[in-house]
């Protein structure tokens, strides 16, 4: 529906659109998590739920994922940062929500991009840093991989844009459009202390939902996920 989309380094993003009412110039884009793509369960579910409740949706995968084309290894933050720009540019004359996952909701708060009208962060990478640390530091870079994933390479780009974004959570007070944050209790990948953390310094637009149980991926509660959203963009664009 929206033709090829390119970021500015030419490559084409790989996307999905699942339509809702016609007519309709509300949409909601979804973007996914390091390692992720457009096609992980949890997030055609979310489109697939907001498109029968009438909200045109978009997934799409950031250069370098799923079938996206670019690198792996140069899939930054800051790079994906511009691959939502691309898609944005595709949806001239749309109102946008941005839906991001994990380090796709950092994607999220570091836009500054104004045709983002709402923002939903599911599991939001906040402190990038001590994520990368985390989760890679015993990996040497340019040599290992991601959680042990071979088609996943880390890279000394990754490590080196983590670092210097170190965390998001300064941005929580400048968001200045309604936000929605989502985290499971049980998340070990992203810790809910994340959420926390940007959300003290947020302003009285933004509110935290937390789902008892849920893990990093809402394995066993991607229902009650896709609920929240639904209703939360619902009660926004009534």
């Amino acid at each position: 529906m929206f033709g090829t989309i390119r970021n500015p380094s030419g490559e084409v993003l790989d996307y999905t659109f699942h339509a809702g009412t016609e007519g309709s110039r509300h949409i909601a884009v979804l973007g996914h998590g390091v390692t992720g793509n457009k096609d992980r369960p949890f997030v055609v579910a979310l489109a697939e739920g907001l498109a029968a409740a009438g909200i045109h949706a978009l997934r799409f995968s950031f250069a370098g994922n799923g079938a996206s084309e670019g690198r792996f290894a140069d899939a930054t933050i800051s790079k994906e940062v511009e691959d939502l720009g691309a898609v944005l540019d595709a949806l001239d004359g749309y109102s946008v929500c941005y839906v991001g996952h994990s380090m796709g909701g950092a994607v999220g708060v570091l836009s500054r991009d104004e045709r983002i009208r709402l923002l939903v962060s599911l599991a939001g990478m906040v402190h990038t840093h001590a994520f990368a640390e985390r989760e890679f530091g015993e990996e040497v870079p340019d040599e290992g991989c991601m959680w042990d994933e071979p088609d996943c390479p880390l890279s000394q780009a990754y490590m080196d844009d983590m670092a210097q974004i170190d965390t998001v959570v300064r941005r929580g007070a400048e968001i200045a459009v309604p936000w929605l944050l989502i985290h499971g209790s049980e998340d070990d990948v992203v810790p809910i202390d994340d959420s926390h953390d940007i959300l003290a310094r947020a302003v009285d637009n933004a509110e935290l939902v937390v789902i008892d149980g849920a893990d990093h991926v809402f394995s066993e509660h991607a229902q009650v996920m896709v609920e929240k959203v639904v209703g939360w963009l619902q009660g926004q664009w009534a």
